[in-house]
């Protein structure tokens, strides 16, 4: 059967919090490699960033279905096709895992999980009509070896694990795939990260954010056609154990 996917010149990528860090990367990287970028975070960054590669770009948070939907409707407008959705998040609520309180415990739900299931929602009708698509999640080594350091993190991206699974296996035969990136110790500059913060990593170093942007476009690119419904850890090793 000869390949009929659309050239990568083509293709348009959402990143979701693409203003700074790891989303930040992501836009840099798909736009480097001839993806157009249409890209939201709520500080203005992420349009500004995406705008400067030729991206258009919305002010947003990911918590609100509007500014999902005013994303999605300006890369149709836009660019009129939505090949790739890269879900990345800020920050949820630290501490002791009693401490945490309810509204504390509902922003992270909002955050890490059902903002990816109203994008999903938004997006699958497009992909569906177009035969294919890709979402791709910034999750955390986290999920599967959790930390109390970050417990609202590690609980929902749990969550959010079990949720791609069931996506995947739904959506798989409307040639939609849908995958999760465990991140590890990752920074922009990793050579700023003392030695022995990294003592526990097999690698003995931090991620760089452009290094792991690399590995999420695999996970939306052709060359990664039968790879769905999994968590693929990119985090130096540290939890090769599980």
């Amino acid at each position: 059967m000869p390949d009929t996917a659309a050239p990568v010149a083509d293709k348009v990528a959402i990143v979701i919090g693409g203003g700074s860090g790891i989303g930040a990367a992501c836009v840099r990287e798909f736009a480097a490699n001839g993806y157009r970028v249409v890209a939201m975070s709520p500080s203005g960054s992420a349009r500004e960033l995406a705008e400067s590669l030729g991206g258009v770009g919305h002010d947003g948070v990911n918590t609100n279905l509007d500014d999902l939907q005013a994303t999605v409707d300006l890369a149709m407008s836009t660019c009129g096709r939505i090949d790739t959705v890269v879900n990345s998040a800020g920050h949820a609520a630290r501490g002791p895992v009693l401490e945490i309180t309810d509204a504390q415990w509902q922003e992270g739900f909002e955050m890490y999980l059902l903002s990816v299931i109203r994008m999903a929602r938004l997006v699958t009708p497009i992909m569906t009509a177009a035969g294919s698509g890709t979402i791709v999640n910034i999750s955390t080594a986290g999920a599967f070896e959790p930390s109390a350091s970050f417990p609202v993190s590690v609980t929902v991206r749990a969550a959010l694990a079990s949720f791609t699974k069931l996506f995947a296996t739904q959506h798989g035969p409307d040639g939609i795939r849908m995958n999760n990136v465990l991140t590890g110790y990752t920074k922009d500059d990793p050579s700023t990260v003392p030695a022995e913060w990294t003592q526990g990593i097999p690698l003995r170093r931090a991620q760089s954010t452009a290094e792991l942007a690399r590995v999420i476009r695999f996970l939306a690119s052709d060359e990664s056609s039968y790879i769905t419904g999994e968590n693929l850890r990119s985090d130096g090793g540290e939890t090769r154990s599980i």
